[in-house]
């Protein structure tokens, strides 16, 4: 355990900790000393990070974040919280709307010093767009900062890793079918390593006179649409894809349909694109250079070659 720090000792809980950038957000704490309560639906995902604790360090705590006492008893002498709480199935605006709020009075109420809202780029959507998530998104920001002004509002754009359900799903496509259609192969994302956000959240919770009462656009280096990112991840697996663009009257009507991997939400957030506007400040003024898909892209793809890590010497 660090032995000095801002959070060093101190009990930092994180709302939906077990996922995807839980996960890298719980190490980042952990590395800096501080004790880490897990509050999830189901914490046993998160159980995999008891070896990287050391006694006592980290709790796990069985939470509905739907249900306003579930929430409040998770929160009990909290020192700092981050919410990282998403979904895009549910009641979306108790999800994501309502229950900030209700975490920040409750991190209020317990004299927390800070509180991290990992929100999203599509909490401003387009004008005249009509989105669940994205109305869900705005309104998670407006209670938390309203119940908690020193908040810190962190907005992501898509973000990637190892073990991301993002760059995978793609990759497993592309690896088994030699023709794939690309829905809004114009689109603009702007990938965003999980690393970075995470170091994002902890670095504003250390220091909440700095960053508190902000809000901070999250956008990988580079921006990259959809059909680049299919292309570029057949390039790193050494294969040769035909690509499909497909009409969005088609993509939306898909999206539409029920068991469909994409649902309607996320296709119109797709089709908008996904990048910082420019009008929040970003990872520079968090003291973090983010890193590029292409720094990972070739490492992460290995185990997708057809022959594996073999296939360079196969091929010389």
């Amino acid at each position: 355990m660090a032995k000095s720090g801002a959070l060093n000792g101190r009990l930092v809980v994180l709302m939906g900790g077990s996922g995807f950038i839980g996960n890298y957000v719980a190490q980042a704490l952990l590395e800096r000393g501080a004790r880490v309560r897990i509050a999830s639906r189901n914490p046993e995902k998160a159980f995999k990070l008891k070896p990287l604790a050391n006694l006592g360090q980290m709790q796990f705590a069985r939470c509905d974040a739907s249900d306003r006492q579930s929430v409040e008893r998770c929160l009990v002498g909290a020192d700092a919280v981050i919410n990282l709480v998403g979904a895009f199935g549910g009641n979306l605006r108790r999800l994501m709307g309502e229950a900030p709020g209700w975490m920040a009075e409750a991190a209020a109420k317990e004299g927390a010093s800070a509180f991290v809202h990992v929100s999203a780029i599509a909490a401003e959507p387009e004008e005249g767009t009509e989105i669940e998530y994205a109305a869900a998104k705005k309104l998670g920001e407006e209670r938390v900062l309203a119940a908690f002004p020193k908040a810190t509002i962190l907005r992501p754009s898509i973000l990637f890793g190892k073990d991301d359900n993002f760059i995978n799903m793609f990759a497993g496509l592309i690896s088994a079918l030699p023709v794939l259609p690309v829905f809004a192969p114009e689109a603009k994302l702007q990938p965003v390593y999980v690393d970075d956000v995470a170091e994002a959240a902890v670095r504003a919770l250390e220091d909440p006179a700095t960053f508190g009462g902000k809000t901070y656009e999250l956008g990988g280096p580079e921006q990259m649409s959809m059909m680049q990112i299919n292309e570029a991840i057949a390039a790193a697996q050494q294969r040769k894809r035909t690509f499909l663009a497909m009409p969005d009257a088609l993509s939306a009507t898909f999206a539409a349909l029920p068991g469909t991997p994409m649902g309607s939400d996320q296709w119109k957030l797709l089709k908008q694109g996904n990048v910082v506007s420019g009008e929040f400040p970003g990872f520079a003024k968090l003291g973090i250079e983010p890193k590029p898909l292409g720094l990972f892209l070739d490492k992460w793809m290995v185990r997708y070659r057809k022959h594996g890590r073999f296939t360079e010497a196969l091929n010389g």
